[in-house]
């Protein structure tokens, strides 16, 4: 099992391990955004979790529960649901403002309005 991207070392792309590098390939991996998103608000089981990502397999969902895991911005609680850790609720507001944009975006581009 390979390691999540580190900052620090070198990345897809990047030799460099600069950080912002580091996060974009992680954050560049099929469908790992759409999983961090659905955990915002609180602890999901895996089978809720398949059926909010409508289309992701099994086998891919773990593999990016693997790496969150490794990367420390998800976790396990007693129950075996997954939630984000301070680091990825950070991660999850980051991303609010490109959700609103990409509404703001919808709006101008919607034929209707």
């Amino acid at each position: 099992m390979s390691r999540s991207p580190r900052p620090g070392t070198a990345v897809r792309g990047s030799t460099t391990g600069r950080p912002l590098m580091a996060a974009l390939d992680l954050f560049g991996h099929r469908w790992m955004l759409r999983v961090l998103w659905e955990l915002r608000d609180g602890a999901v089981g895996f089978r809720e979790l398949i059926a909010r990502c409508d289309g992701i397999s099994a086998a891919v969902l773990r593999a990016r529960l693997v790496e969150l895991l490794d990367a420390a911005l998800v976790e396990q609680d007693a129950e075996r649901r997954y939630l984000l850790t301070p680091l990825g609720r950070d991660v999850a507001e980051a991303i609010a403002p490109l959700d609103a944009w990409a509404r703001r975006w919808q709006r101008a581009t919607d034929p209707a309005h």
